[in-house]
């Protein structure tokens, strides 16, 4: 059995057990309160997170403006408002134990805005910001000015010497801690670099023990490493305890902390979760960030792999093999296409995928008619979640575009992790997850469908298990 022992995190002594934010909707106040209260340190998400109205019930996250930016404005409010309510029911619940932390993507839309309207509201309430997706420079100089803590998440030592060098060595006084995220393990989106193979994961002891290689050099010898990604009881990890190749250490959990009373997620998708076998949970490449994720492979993975498999190459005049004249896109263009790749086309369209959409990549893919309007509605009604959006082709700059066609390979996240959140649909949406998943079923804990309370869970994981 390993025991830990109390760590100095974000101004306070807490046991170093860090629940990690997990966006819209599923990182909430009643969880990181709960988690806070009994000793660690909650974290609550402000990625759309829900606010509510006066009978206590989640508002509606409906836009009503025209354009994308005036709905992305819509977007920003309805996030600082449900990052607000979260922080002010985690506070209360927590009982001013533990410490509490926001969780913010900087590749999110509007992250800035958001993250500074939720600190202006919320000063005394939160401790701390972990901050991942993309290369948050700025988020240590906002975090100074209010005087809370930051933990930025990387993917490598590399990552973090990046960061350091061009604006954390400035503001090293609030750096509260490293979140060293395992980009072969951790569920939602992942830092993997086009240098490392997705389908070959790395043992993460010497990538840390790097990473904390690269800390001491600079004199970040007692800020301590946040490992996320995989950890799923303390007993796994009794060698890094105490190890100075590691340093001072805490460990983050986004997986286990889903099946617990206090956490939001449906009934239905806890049950989802704990009946996963090993492998389930696969890393993909089709969200619209451009990122890896990993996520539950269901149908809503299936379609978009099927989606991607309907697709041929196109010219736009008969080019060398490209020679045999189509028009099956919706607006009735004209493509050309190589003998064989129609065959396969003409397969597609006698088992009714008849509608050909373009891609930024000089492609055609092949849906139903049903679902080729499903898609252009979905990107015609973006609200600029992200920053840059390869699915509708938004972003976050004074002409509102990537410059590039949008990619129907790809979907709108914004809806479908509203949808499930809000629902009980786990087959036919997105469904994020950590590979280890699996565990659930395999643990004795949670022998015949027992679900913990988070003061439950944190007595297990005290324990070692």
């Amino acid at each position: 059995m390993s025991s830990v022992s109390p760590l100095f995190v974000s101004g306070a002594e807490v046991w170093p057990l860090i629940e990690g934010g997990k966006g819209i909707g599923v990182s909430t106040g009643q969880s990181s309160g709960a988690w806070a209260s009994a000793g660690g340190v909650g974290t609550f998400s402000a990625v759309n997170a829900d606010s509510y109205d006066a009978d206590g019930n989640p508002i509606p996250q409906i836009y009503h403006a025209r354009t994308r930016k005036d709905r992305h404005d819509e977007l920003v409010k309805y996030a600082i408002d449900g990052g607000v309510a979260q922080a002010q029911i985690a506070h209360e619940i927590s009982g001013g134990r533990g410490r509490l932390h926001v969780n913010v993507l900087w590749e999110m839309g509007g992250a800035e805005r958001v993250l500074c309207g939720v600190l202006d509201r919320t000063r005394g309430i939160v401790h701390g910001v972990t901050c991942g997706a993309g290369m948050p420079y700025r988020i240590a100089e906002i975090a100074a000015k209010y005087g809370i803590y930051y933990y930025p998440i990387v993917s490598s030592g590399r990552a973090f010497n990046a960061l350091w060098r061009r604006a954390y060595h400035k503001v090293s006084d609030w750096l509260g801690g490293v979140v060293y995220e395992d980009p072969w393990r951790a569920g939602g989106h992942n830092g993997l670099s086009n240098s490392e193979n997705p389908d070959v994961p790395e043992d993460p002891y010497p990538r840390v023990a790097e990473l904390r290689t690269l800390m001491n050099s600079v004199g970040l010898n007692t800020v301590p490493i946040i490992m996320a990604g995989g950890v799923w009881c303390i007993d796994d990890w009794s060698d890094w305890l105490d190890n100075p190749e590691i340093g001072p250490v805490a460990f983050q959990f986004g997986t286990r902390p889903l099946v617990t009373t206090e956490s939001p997620i449906s009934e239905v998708w806890k049950r989802k979760l704990i009946t996963l076998k090993e492998g389930d949970v696969g890393l993909n490449r089709f969200s619209p960030t451009g990122f890896y994720s990993s996520a539950v492979r269901n149908r809503f993975i299936e379609e978009l792999e099927q989606r991607e498999q309907r697709q041929v190459a196109f010219t736009t005049e008969p080019i060398g093999d490209h020679s045999v004249e189509s028009s099956y896109g919706m607006r009735g263009r004209t493509y050309y296409l190589t003998l064989g790749d129609n065959a396969r086309v003409e397969s597609w369209l006698a088992q009714g995928f008849d509608t050909a959409l373009k891609t930024p990549d000089s492609t055609l893919i092949f849906v139903t008619k049903d679902r080729a309007r499903e898609i252009r509605k979905d990107q015609a009604d973006c609200m600029g979640c992200l920053s840059q959006c390869r699915f509708s082709n938004w972003a976050a700059n004074p002409r509102g575009t990537t410059g590039k066609k949008a990619d129907p390979r790809s979907f709108c996240i914004q809806k479908t992790l509203q949808d499930i959140i809000h629902g009980d649909d786990v087959d036919d949406q997105l469904m994020f997850s950590g590979h280890g998943a699996y565990r659930f079923a395999d643990d004795p804990y949670y022998a015949n469908g027992f679900i913990p309370t988070v003061a439950q869970l944190m007595e297990r994981l005290l324990t070692g298990r």
